[in-house]
C-alpha cells in the first residue's frame, strides 16, 4: 500500500520546485529554459516535476505568483510600520528595502519580458499581464492617496497618472537593462532622477 503524502509535504516539494525553477529562469531566460533544467536543478524525476506543473508556462506563472505573493503580503500598513513614512514606503516599492539608487535589476526581469512580450497575443498571458499591471497601479495609487490624506504629499497631477508613470519607468528600465545591460542603462542615475521628479510631482513634505 502506497503511503499517503501529507499536504504540508506536497507544499514543501512544490516550493522547492519553484525555487529551483526561479534559479533556472534567471540563469537561462524564459525561452531557453527547459523542464529538464529544473529536473536537474531540483534533483527530481520527470514524473516528480510534472506531478505539480504541466509545462514551462505553468511553472513560470507559479514563479511569478510566488514573487508577487511575497510583495502583496506587505500591506500598506505593514510598509508604513516598517518604513515610517509613505515616501519611504513608496521608494521601497521600486528600490527595495535599502531605498537607495543602484544599478541592480530584478534578476527575473529578462525572463518576465520574454514571457509577456513574446506572448502578447496569447489570451492567457495578456490577462496575466493586465492583472499584474492593475495590481501595481492600485497599490501605488493607494500609497499616494494615503500619503496625501495624512499631509505628507501634495500631488501636482492626478494620483493614478503619477502611479502609472512610476510603473512605466520600472517596465521601461527593465527592458533597457535586460537588452542593453547596466552600462548602457545608467540605472542608478535614472533612479536618482526619478526620485527628484517624484519629490517635485508629489510635493513631498519633509
Amino acid at each position: 500500500m502506497t503511503p499517503k503524502v501529507s499536504q504540508e509535504h506536497k507544499e514543501q516539494r512544490r516550493a522547492k520546485l519553484i525555487q529551483a525553477a526561479t534559479e533556472v529562469f534567471i540563469e537561462h531566460g524564459y525561452e531557453n529554459m527547459t523542464m529538464k533544467h529544473v529536473m536537474e536543478k531540483a534533483s527530481v524525476s520527470r514524473g516528480g516535476l510534472y506531478q505539480y506543473f504541466e509545462n514551462k508556462e505553468d511553472l513560470f506563472e507559479a514563479v511569478i505568483q510566488s514573487q508577487q505573493t511575497e510583495a502583496l503580503d506587505l500591506s500598506i500598513q505593514t510598509m508604513i510600520e516598517s518604513q515610517g513614512t509613505y515616501w519611504d514606503a513608496l521608494l521601497m516599492t521600486f528600490l527595495g528595502k535599502e531605498k537607495t539608487p543602484n544599478d541592480r535589476m530584478d534578476p527575473l526581469a529578462p525572463s518576465k519580458l520574454e514571457y509577456f512580450i513574446t506572448g502578447r497575443n496569447d489570451k492567457r498571458r495578456l490577462e496575466h499581464a493586465r492583472e499584474r499591471y492593475h495590481s501595481a497601479i492600485k497599490l501605488t495609487t493607494k500609497l499616494i492617496e494615503d500619503g496625501e490624506r495624512v499631509g505628507e504629499f501634495t500631488p501636482r497631477f492626478e494620483k493614478q497618472v503619477i502611479a502609472k508613470s512610476i510603473i512605466s519607468w520600472i517596465d521601461g528600465t527593465a527592458l533597457s537593462h535586460s537588452v542593453l545591460g547596466p552600462d548602457e542603462t545608467d540605472l542608478k542615475k535614472q533612479s536618482t532622477l526619478l526620485i527628484e521628479y517624484l519629490e517635485w510631482v508629489l510635493g513631498v513634505k519633509r
